[in-house]
Formats: structure tokens, C-alpha cells, sequence
């Protein structure tokens, strides 16, 4: 097997790990809240918490990595993430469950934008899009399959065991990596940290996380309101002190790479405005009458338009380009969108219809993104790159959650229309930066020698 293989390998692993811990908790909050005696809001603090450590400990991963080594630092991270797994397992009472989720978080937080720096600088620019499909496939699967396998789990065992059943695929990966992973070459640099840099970055990054899961809440949107308006600032102080600062915890330069800018403004506003629809659509789904497993089972329509369009992604994105891929794919979402609002009693054909089209649509805007922010991208900037990406995706996700649950409540059970509609304009926002990106600019980058690294 050829290192390059070797090397996804350990990192799909690990992206499935993060992916499967954002999607099964959520169908053992009944029996979590039975057994620990748990609230509402301390079971939405079960995923907020993970959430939290992902995204806090991504601006240190850049400089952890350049201290310690990639391949010590996607080793120590799996190990970390076993460990706490284990401990969230055996937790005692709600409040350690949710320590415990917050050191799994760090965890992920650490291996995904090391471990995808790595894996992307292992092939050429012509073959990023090929391995964003399949790093893409693993997004789908993931997320279609968890709920229905952490499901039969929770009923035949209990709910511990969702979280016991990470440790084999932890040390799965911890194995292999182990022996595959080529050793950390010595570096005579030894970069010193940005405090400055890293306090304002944590702390805007905390507030506007805290914030967004508080505007969900009606009791709690004012308290969301003032802590948006806090984090923004902070993070706006973050930017102006990191812009032009040698050393700074992050290379904010990338942002003004265009494709970077652009597949990360696509990704906001596409494929973040899906899980608040997704979230909407639940909602006003049972309201019609439609049962749970109904509900869920419309998923699988998602997913069959998502695997399509992840293949057609792929094979099209060096041949086309990325634009006519991002047209079409948030023309398709929202197209998807829109026909929600004319659902108005259960019928299955136009919600099959509805849903595969934002299949189709969000899952080429997220292939083509995904490929877009890193064909440009030279590999000793690669870990700062990643680590943007990972922010602004952990960002979107919970934004559009946020933005349109919160529309919701503003408007009460009669405003479900006005959030679709709401919903499927948002998903057009990049429509105008996309169409001023040159596309002859971003194939000319395919062939570019400077960016046809070796695989060894």
C-alpha cells in the first residue's frame, strides 16, 4: 500500500471517530436522562460540550504540531480520545458525562485538522478532489448509519456502550498509525506561542459557540444576543492583532487566498444552513403527523442524492471546474427548500423529491468547497489552512442551527413558511462571489509545478 494510502487511511479513521461522536449521543438522551437524572438543557450540553472542545483546541493545533511532530500529536490525540471515551462511558452524574465530552472534544479537536493537513499534502492538487469524495463518502455514511446502529446498541445493551464501542476503532487507528505513520523529522524552529493571539482566539471562538447555542433557546436569546455581539468583537480584535503578526497562531493570510475565502463562505451558508433546515423540517414534519421513523427514513433520500452528487463531484471538479459545480449545487438546495413549503399533509413523493435535491445540491456545493479551499494551497501552509477550514465548518454548523431556530421561535409554530423561505435565500449568499471566481485560474493550479508534491 503507498504511503499517501497509509496516511488517509489513519485520518479517515479518525474523521469517522469525530463523526460518529457528533451524531450518536443524541439517541440516548432519553435513557441518559433517565438513568443521571438530566435536563433538557443538560442533554443539548452532552453535544455542546464536544462541540466546544473541537473548536476551542484547533488554534493550537498548528503550533502543537509544530512542537511535538504530526505523527506524536495524531497518536496522543487518538490516545486522549480513547481515554476519554472510556471515562465518558462510566460517568456517574451528568455534569461528569459532560467534563468527560469536553476531553473527547479536544481530542477530535487535535486529530481532524492535523490529520487532514497531513493526508492533503500527500497528493497532488489534481488528486484532492479524488480524496475529498472519498473523505466525503465517510461524511455521508457516517452520519446515515450512526443513528440506527447507536439505536440497536442503546436497546440491546445500554446507553454506555455507544461510547465503550469507540475504544476498538481508537485503537484501531492508534495501531496503524503507530506503524505507518513516518517519524516527525527534527525541526531546528521552535516556534513560540502567540498568547496574545491564542486568548483572543479561544475566547471569541467560546463566546460566539455559548452564544449561538443560547439564541436556540427563547428564555435565554437576549443573554445569546449580547454574547454574539461579544464574540464578534473579540474575534474582530483577534483578526486585527493576528493580520499582519509574524508568528501569529494562525496565518490569517490564507484568507486572502480567493478560493480558500470562497469555499469557506460556500460552506457557511450552504451546507450550515442544511442542519438548521434538517432541524426545522423535523419539527414541522411531526407537526403534519408524520412519525419518527417516517421522518428519519427521509434521510435516506438525502443520502441517495448525496452519494450521487459526491461522485459526480469528484470526476467533474478538474474537468469543469469549480463553478458551474457551485451554481448548480445551491440551485438544486434551494430548489430542495423551497419545495417544503408546499408540503402540507404526509405524502411521500415531494418530500423524496425535496430531500434528494438538497442531497444533490448541498453535497456538490461541499465536495467542490472541500477541494476548492485546498487545490491552492502550498503544503507548508497546509496545517493553518486546515485548521480555518475547521473552524469556519464547526461554525456553519452551528450558525444555521442557531440563525433558524431562532427565526422559528420569533415566529411561532405558524412561521415554519418564512424559515424555508428564510433558509433557501441564505443558501443563495456566495451565488455572487461565485460567479466573479475564475475558474481558468483554479484549473491552471491543477498542473502548477510548484504544487505537485511527491508521494513516497
Amino acid at each position: 500500500m503507498a504511503y499517501r494510502s497509509k496516511v488517509a487511511l489513519v485520518y479517515l479513521l479518525g474523521f469517522a471517530l469525530d463523526l460518529l461522536n457528533m451524531f450518536v449521543a443524541s439517541i440516548a438522551y432519553p435513557d441518559i436522562a433517565r438513568e443521571l437524572h438530566a435536563s433538557v438543557t443538560e442533554l443539548a450540553w452532552i453535544s455542546n460540550a464536544y462541540m466546544l472542545g473541537l473548536t476551542l483546541i484547533i488554534p493550537m493545533s498548528v503550533w502543537l504540531a509544530a512542537r511535538l511532530g504530526e505523527r506524536r500529536l495524531i497518536l496522543g490525540s487518538l490516545l486522549l480520545f480513547g481515554i476519554a471515551s472510556a471515562l465518558v462511558a462510566q460517568a456517574g452524574s451528568i455534569e461528569t458525562l459532560i467534563g468527560w465530552r469536553w476531553l473527547q472534544g479536544i481530542g477530535g479537536g487535535l486529530l481532524i485538522p492535523v490529520g487532514q493537513a497531513l493526508a492533503y499534502r500527500q497528493f497532488p492538487a489534481e488528486q484532492r478532489a479524488h480524496f475529498t469524495g472519498v473523505v466525503m463518502l465517510v461524511a455521508l455514511m457516517v452520519p446515515a448509519l450512526s443513528p440506527a446502529a447507536s439505536g440497536l446498541i442503546v436497546q440491546a445493551l445500554s446507553w454506555r456502550w455507544i461510547f465503550y464501542l469507540n475504544l476498538p476503532m481508537a485503537l484501531l487507528a492508534l495501531g496503524l498509525g503507530t506503524l505507518w505513520l513516518k517519524p516527525d523529522q527534527p525541526s531546528r524552529e521552535r516556534p513560540t506561542l502567540d498568547v496574545r493571539g491564542l486568548l483572543l482566539a479561544v475566547s471569541g471562538l467560546c463566546l460566539l459557540l455559548i452564544a449561538l447555542s443560547l439564541l436556540s433557546e427563547p428564555d435565554t436569546r437576549v443573554f445569546g444576543l449580547v454574547g454574539l455581539i461579544l464574540g464578534t468583537a473579540v474575534v474582530y480584535l483577534y483578526l486585527c492583532d493576528g493580520w499582519h503578526k509574524p508568528g501569529a497562531i494562525l496565518d490569517l493570510q490564507l484568507l486572502k487566498n480567493p478560493s480558500l475565502r470562497l469555499a469557506m463562505l460556500v460552506y457557511l451558508f450552504v451546507n450550515g444552513v442544511f442542519v438548521g433546515t434538517s432541524l426545522i423540517a423535523v419539527l414541522y414534519l411531526r407537526g403534519l403527523g408524520f412519525g419518527a421513523a417516517q421522518t428519519g427514513a427521509l434521510m435516506l433520500a438525502w443520502a441517495a442524492g448525496s452519494g450521487v452528487a459526491i461522485m459526480v463531484g469528484k470526476r467533474s471538479f478538474n474537468r469543469i471546474g469549480p463553478k458551474p459545480l457551485l451554481i448548480a449545487g445551491m440551485i438544486l438546495q434551494c430548489l430542495g427548500i423551497l419545495l417544503l413549503m408546499r408540503v402540507e399533509q404526509p405524502a411521500g413523493l415531494p418530500l423524496i423529491i425535496a430531500y434528494t435535491l438538497m442531497g444533490l445540491g448541498g453535497s456538490v456545493c461541499s465536495v467542490t468547497a472541500q477541494t476548492l479551499a485546498f487545490v491552492g494551497v502550498s503544503p507548508e501552509k497546509m496545517s493553518h489552512a486546515s485548521a480555518l477550514w475547521n473552524i469556519n465548518r464547526q461554525l456553519g454548523f452551528c450558525l444555521g442551527a442557531a440563525l433558524l431556530s431562532s427565526l422559528l421561535g420569533a415566529l411561532g409554530t405558524q412561521g415554519f413558511n418564512y424559515c424555508f423561505l428564510a433558509a433557501a435565500l441564505l443558501t443563495l449568499i456566495p451565488m455572487a462571489a461565485v460567479l466573479r471566481l475564475d475558474s481558468t485560474t483554479v484549473l491552471a493550479l491543477l498542473t502548477s509545478p510548484p504544487l505537485q508534491e511527491k508521494s513516497t
